[in-house]
């Protein structure tokens, strides 16, 4: 693949098992993209880092995920004028993910953070694409293809349903 154009950034490697699901789904959109950790709480300096020199590098997103208080999203979209998209993720340490989620939505005026579902790495990837996509006609071809086929995904399992019972769809 090309320069990465989306970066996914996470508190911490135990979030890899939800948020490798956008780097799944920018694999089979063919955008490029970079994965790494970084730690709102635990390496601050590396978040400034991170998030002031992403566009200077080519990114054009930043999809980022984190657990608990999940202040990463938030701090990283404070300090560029990128758009992130922040997943919420439900880790060991976290209210049923509740704390994740609200840390991430509430955000105050003039630093908005785009939410996703709480362990939705795989939607914020779809998000991801469609902002790069917003100005790469070819990337929005290959996404108008992926909507289509998850179009024809449910209609086929609808017919199938409809001519099977429902029994069958068990």
């Amino acid at each position: 693949m090309s320069k990465p154009v989306v970066g996914i950034i996470m508190g911490s490697q135990s979030d890899l098992r939800i948020m490798k699901e956008a780097a799944e789904v920018l694999d089979e959109l063919k955008v490029a993209y970079e994965v790494t950790v970084v730690s709102a709480h635990r390496t601050p300096l590396r978040m400034v880092e991170y998030a002031t020199a992403a566009r200077g590098r080519g990114i054009q997103v930043i999809v980022a995920g984190a657990g608990g208080a999940a202040h990463l999203p938030g701090m990283v979209a404070s300090l560029t004028s990128l758009p992130v998209i922040g997943v919420p993720v439900k880790s060991s340490n976290s209210i049923d993910g509740w704390d994740s989620v609200l840390s991430i939505l509430q955000m105050p005026a003039g630093v908005p953070v785009a939410t996703v579902a709480l362990d939705g790495a795989r939607n914020a990837g779809i998000l991801a694409a469609q902002i790069v996509g917003a100005a790469d006609a070819a990337l929005g071809q290959r996404i108008d293809a992926f909507k289509e086929s998850l179009k024809v995904k449910v209609e086929t399992t609808a017919k199938d349903m409809e001519t099977k019972g429902w029994r069958s769809a068990l």
